[in-house]
């Protein structure tokens, strides 16, 4: 494999930098490469830098790496370009995303990826990611963008619609499949659990999930398929003796702790399939969780988006990066960080094919009852050659149309998105599974595009 120029953009991203630096660091096909980390926080930027100059030469990378602020300073001739970006401040216009429907009457479930919430994170986010797209037409034509921003598919499909860029999105949360699997055959395969847990997005959740995904990253393997955080288990396997442990999941979901995904082990029930992304953001795409009558949130024991919680352990996470960078923390500790996907796609897109399990990028017909063009997440095989998505043939009628009608959403939203056309974003909105009155998604995006005006430049 010849030395690849490898950007990070967002690299200063105390979440998602330090696992991603040190994957590609440990690499030994990417050895030898360019590694240029541009941030708009210069001290994030220069944090990024100094922690991967210290793996760097720990870990006998003999890579070569910058820090700059500025994009195109660091794209041109790039082979892969890493993005990670979020409109900020994060949560603060998260809450605002959730609390502006909730003055007219509207409790969504989470408001990241769907509903208003997600429509109008939409329209934040498309405009830098076609910005960097669009640098990299002119300064790096034939690289590979690697997307791991919210709302993902959105993102992917406004690049690979308005832009000539080669473009797949990345996103974990599979993981949550195979911890949700280790959960319900805890008994089958002996893994220890407590009494009374849960794997909704949360920071107290995340070592109960890391712990169950590796369980059963370890005895099983899953093939899923669907949009991201829209997923579906399609089949999963023992590692060892190949058996088809459907059967013992259709019978483990009646002695599941209470705690445990009752929105996923519903749909489960119903459909026959197991959805995996979890139940907070399983929420957000399904018209039954808002009903102000129903109080589906109690039901299905749904919680919000812990912002607040999620704020304290960014500055946590901050203090360790810049800890890290100073040398008053080590960086060996990262050397066994749980992948993000990121080296993995780079040495397949450049070097031996792989199978990848989950990629997010068009359907070209790998799920036949989904529009061609539809971001699907499903798994694929990485080579030089590009990324080709196994033919899965349809999902199960009423899945698929579940599906097909969050597809279709997502075209409005992009058009919106990048058009800044407000009879587009109104009938954006009008397609959403959480919208059910005209009145009501009028006031909601007027005073959106009112309240978030500084961030939308595409609807002056």
């Amino acid at each position: 494999m010849t030395n690849q120029k490898i950007v990070i953009i967002g690299a200063g991203s105390a979440s998602f930098g330090p696992t991603t630096l040190a994957t590609i660091m440990r690499s030994e096909a990417l050895q030898g490469s360019e590694l240029h980390l541009v941030d708009l926080d210069s001290v994030a930027a220069n944090n990024a830098a100094q922690v991967a100059q210290r793996m760097n030469e720990a870990w006998g990378a003999r890579m070569t790496i910058s820090a700059t602020t500025d994009r195109r300073e660091a794209l041109p001739s790039a082979t892969h370009v890493i993005v990670s970006i979020e409109v900020g401040p994060r949560e603060s216009l998260w809450r605002l995303d959730w609390e502006i429907p909730m003055k007219y009457g509207l409790r969504q479930p989470y408001a990241e990826n769907g509903g208003p919430g997600g429509f109008m994170h939409t329209c934040r986010q498309i405009p830098p990611h076609l910005a960097i797209a669009r640098d990299m037409e002119e300064l790096c034509p034939a690289a590979w963008m690697i997307v791991f921003s919210n709302p993902l598919p959105r993102i992917v499909r406004a690049i690979s619609k308005y832009t000539t860029i080669n473009v797949v999105g990345k996103c974990h949360q599979i993981n949550v499949g195979y911890a949700l699997a280790a959960a319900l055959l805890r008994k089958e395969y002996g893994f220890d659990t407590p009494d009374d847990f849960a794997l909704h997005s949360d920071p107290g959740n995340v070592a109960t999930i890391h712990t169950l995904s590796r369980a059963g990253r370890k005895h099983f393997s899953i093939t899923s398929a669907g949009l991201n955080h829209f997923i579906w288990l399609l089949d999963i396997r023992d590692r060892t003796t190949g058996a088809d442990l459907y059967p013992l999941l259709e019978k483990a979901v009646d002695s599941a702790p209470p705690s445990l995904e009752p929105l996923s082990l519903e749909l489960f029930r119903i459909f026959g399939r197991l959805p995996i992304p979890g139940d907070t953001h399983l929420a957000e795409y399904l018209p039954w969780l808002h009903d102000p009558l129903a109080h589906p949130c109690e039901t299905y024991k749904l919680p919000l988006y812990d912002w607040g919680g999620n704020e304290g352990v960014r500055e946590a996470l901050n203090a360790i990066m810049a800890s890290m960078a100073n040398g008053t923390y080590p960086v060996d500790g990262m050397r066994d960080a749980v992948s993000e996907g990121a080296a993995e796609l780079i040495e397949g897109l450049s070097g031996e094919p792989y199978l990848e399990e989950t990629v997010n990028v068009p359907n070209r017909g790998a799920i036949a009852n989904l529009p061609y063009d539809t971001i699907v997440e499903l798994p694929a095989v990485v080579g030089p050659f590009g990324i080709r998505p196994a033919q899965l043939g349809p999902l199960p009628g009423p899945i698929g149309e579940l599906c097909r009608r969050e597809a279709a959403l997502v075209e409005l939203v992009v058009d919106a998105a990048v058009s800044g056309d407000r009879s587009l974003a109104l009938q954006a909105l009008l397609l959403d599974p959480m919208i059910n009155d005209i009145p009501r998604a009028k006031t909601i995006l007027g005073d959106y595009l009112t309240t978030f005006g500084d961030y939308l430049p595409q609807f002056r």
